[in-house]
């Protein structure tokens, strides 16, 4: 099993869960979140003052999905989150040893 972690624009989460749903992939969490990286925050006016904000808000997907689906989970996040522009956000892959459904305790790719 794999673990997905998409950091992508706020935005385009509603494009993200329904490509990942029409794809067939189910379960995923969300998480608000804060970061910096190429596009090293941005400018902007409030009353007149210029400030700069140094953290941009992005959201965190969080998917775990058997070895078989992880080039189309992959495929589907990339072509709905991709704007072409800096800030698009990053996907990170890992590998899950175990899951455990707590309800029923099954384990392993019948627990996802």
């Amino acid at each position: 099993m794999k673990k997905i972690e998409a950091v992508i624009r706020p935005h385009k989460i509603d494009d993200v869960r329904e490509a990942l749903l029409d794809a067939g992939i189910k379960g995923m969490t969300i998480l608000e979140v804060r970061g910096i990286g190429r596009q090293k925050g941005q400018t902007e006016m409030y009353r007149g003052s210029e400030y700069h904000i140094v953290f941009l808000p992005k959201i965190k997907i969080e998917v775990v999905v058997p070895d078989n689906q992880l080039d189309l989970a992959l495929q589907t996040i990339l072509k709905s989150a991709k704007t072409g522009e800096i800030g698009d956000g990053k996907i990170f892959v890992s590998t899950i040893d175990e899951v455990i459904r707590v309800r029923t305790e099954e384990s392993g790719d019948s627990a996802l």
